[in-house]
């Protein structure tokens, strides 16, 4: 069976290219005799595999030294928790809520200490993302809290809150690595992989070394959930996810070959492009976000007609073009066009919608 285009919100296309790589080590990673699935996580072999990984990500996004990378088991889900166990010192932190991953983790974040949400999009459906530039935020807030690109609403933080004078915390699963960073606004960058990166199990989480120095906000933190302790183990406190590590760090070479992160930047502006140019001139589809706001990384569209729109996600699939339905809170469809798709498969999404329009609007 030909490969389709799949546009899914995670787990999400990953580069062909990688795949094959993968696929040709399956058995013998490199002359070892045995697959990377194998192998024990204290080997010589494997621990090249990880600091490359590690290596590679820090070039890419010019991660200084007094930031910690921590390659961690799990989801982001699990750092809704994680977040306010490591940072809530002073038991209070500021939440902005822009979609449904920043609602869950400000509800996570409150069994844990108070959560001021300073800003909210939920009055548009998450349509758009709040201005930031002048936010109430108490004195005592350990920290401000983001999802920088809303997977679900496909809204993306463009210009970074004001968080004046507190470290900001930022979700960044669904944007990861698809445009350059400047690491040092930020005091957490975290997300899961299986978007941008790689398969799903692998999480990431850059921070600043002094946020951690003095380990955890509580005491009973757990072991696993301690950044500190997974920190000074670089990533190895006991087995992580070593296949899923191994196939980010393939993953982290490709977009190094691709122009690095300015690459990858551009390749995408490219893609979302294509799809908002005919969402703006269709008659038949609209674009759900605020123009200033819109994703480069998924897109929600709809007809305004339920049962055009389960036509099309049902003919498109037919068509070789996978994963279009949006999520139920929006409804209608929902393209995600992560660093892997190629553009062949955005303008074949979007001649697929053209033709579409002609026989139905």
């Amino acid at each position: 069976m030909a490969r389709i285009y799949n546009f899914s919100a995670g787990p999400a296309v990953l580069p062909e290219e990688v795949l094959r790589e993968c696929a040709e080590e399956m058995l013998d990673y490199k002359g070892s005799g045995m697959s990377v699935m194998e192998m024990s996580h204290r080997s010589k072999v494997y621990d090249q595999i990880i600091k490359d990984a590690e290596k590679d990500l820090r070039e890419l996004m010019n991660i200084p030294d007094n930031y910690k990378v921590i390659f961690r088991q799990g989801g982001a889900n699990l750092q809704f928790a994680e977040v306010p166990m490591n940072l809530m010192k002073n038991g209070k932190a500021a939440y902005i809520i822009t979609g449904q991953w920043a609602k869950k983790a400000a509800a996570e974040a409150e069994k844990y200490g108070e959560v001021i949400k300073v800003a909210s999009s939920a009055d548009k459906t998450f349509s758009y993302i709040p201005d930031c530039s002048d936010l109430d935020i108490p004195e005592d807030a350990d920290y401000v809290y983001i999802c920088e690109n809303n997977t679900i609403y496909g809204t993306k933080f463009h210009t970074l809150p004001n968080t004046k004078g507190h470290e900001l915390v930022a979700d960044v699963s669904s944007c990861f690595l698809s445009e350059p960073v400047d690491v040092t606004k930020y005091g957490v960058i975290y997300g899961g992989v299986q978007k941008n990166v790689g398969p799903a199990g692998v999480q990431i989480v850059i921070v600043r070394e002094d946020l951690i120095a003095d380990g955890p906000a509580f005491k009973q933190t757990p072991t696993m959930m301690n950044w500190k302790i997974q920190a000074e183990n670089d990533s190895l406190y006991n087995t992580p996810p070593t296949y899923g590590i191994y196939v980010c760090g393939k993953v982290f070479k490709w977009i190094k070959k691709m122009g690095g992160l300015e690459g990858m930047k551009a390749h995408n502006e490219k893609k979302a492009k294509i799809l908002y140019d005919f969402l703006d001139q269709s008659k038949l589809f609209k674009g759900t976000v605020v123009p200033a706001d819109r994703s480069l990384m998924n897109v929600p569209f709809v007809t305004g007609n339920e049962e055009l729109d389960a036509k099309f996600v049902k003919e498109a699939k037919a068509a070789g073009l996978e994963n279009l339905k949006g999520h139920r809170t929006v409804g209608g469809m929902r393209a995600s066009i992560y660093n892997a798709m190629p553009i062949e498969g955005v303008e074949k999404l979007v001649a697929f919608m053209a033709e579409f329009e002609k026989n139905n609007g």
